[in-house]
């Protein structure tokens, strides 16, 4: 009995979807926007995610030494960083390496090339490259730096690129909360189409709902194919919208990488296609069983 019963609920809920072809189209369309707007939410995430674990990484402190200063007290400093728990390593550049590494970066200019020529010694000092295990230890050894008083110590570039990192994390979160105020918009209005679909649909069928009380259905039977029709709804939506970023994101993953590094949203999306896809699809069934439930509650007096 009980799965005749669901059997039924199900031929029902398909009949009122199909029945009321253009709303259900209009209810969809409106549920794609919403979803569409919850999949970037998460995809610009991991996009978000990813290139800050980046811009850490690329995140070092960087001890820049006198030209006087002596290759032992560097190698000093260098030990007791070394010694630190936040550490994870330190690289000596020395001063030869230091002007052939900058020569390699400006051997297109000849302007510069000509300038350390004519100079006739080396300009640039030694330096110490620190990369900590973790980014929020930055600081701390940054504290260690300027409270150490090393011999030959010249500046320590911790806070020029701490400013870098705050402020792209601030960009990024509002952008972040700009999306979610966006997609909590269009979820209401999603919610409200749907409701309004159910009630018509509620008012189209009040004759078979009459015939069903005459004959003793229960509460649940007379509301059953609303709240499944929901369910369509939302499935509907979640598989039109999940298709939808198959391209988007296979034109959009390379050029977002080149620009914000990070990862690929492509091979992101094509990894974790299912998983995606139940992450629209949890949305989609709950914003449409939600808004059948409140319809029906308000307007099926059963």
């Amino acid at each position: 009995m009980l799965a005749t019963n669901f059997r039924r609920i199900i031929t029902a809920a398909l009949t009122n979807f199909w029945r009321n072809g253009l709303v259900s189209l209009a209810t969809v369309s409106v549920m794609v926007l919403a979803l569409f707007m919850a999949g970037s939410l998460i995809l610009f995430q991991v996009l978000l995610s990813s290139t800050l674990d980046e811009v850490r990484d690329k995140i070092d402190v960087t001890v820049y030494f006198q030209l006087d200063a002596q290759e032992p007290d560097i190698l000093h400093v260098k030990s007791q960083l070394e010694q630190l728990g936040e550490v994870e390593g330190v690289e000596y550049v020395s001063r030869e390496e230091a002007l052939r590494l900058f020569r390699e970066r400006h051997e297109g200019n000849n302007l510069i090339s000509s300038a350390l020529d004519e100079l006739g010694e080396n300009p640039l000092g030694a330096s110490l490259r620190i990369q900590a295990k973790d980014p929020s230890h930055y600081e701390s050894i940054d504290a260690f730096l300027e409270n150490g008083n090393f011999t030959g110590v010249d500046r320590v570039n911790f806070q020029q690129n701490e400013l870098v990192f705050q402020r792209l994390t601030s960009i990024l979160s509002a952008a972040r909360m700009g999306g979610i105020g966006v997609s909590v918009a269009l979820g209401a209005i999603a919610f409200l189409v749907v409701f309004n679909t159910i009630r018509l649909a509620i008012y189209t069928s009040r004759e078979e709902i009459g015939v069903m009380r005459l004959v003793g259905a229960s509460n649940w039977f007379v509301r059953g194919p609303f709240l499944i029709e929901g369910v369509f709804h939302g499935l509907v939506a979640s598989l039109a919208t999940v298709f939808i970023f198959w391209p988007i994101t296979l034109w959009l993953g390379p050029r977002a990488q080149s620009f914000f590094g990070g990862q690929n949203l492509f091979n992101y999306y094509a990894e974790n296609f299912f998983i995606f896809f139940l992450q629209l699809l949890a949305v989609g069934v709950v914003l449409g069983v939600l808004s059948s439930f409140i319809a029906t509650r308000r307007y099926l007096k059963v």
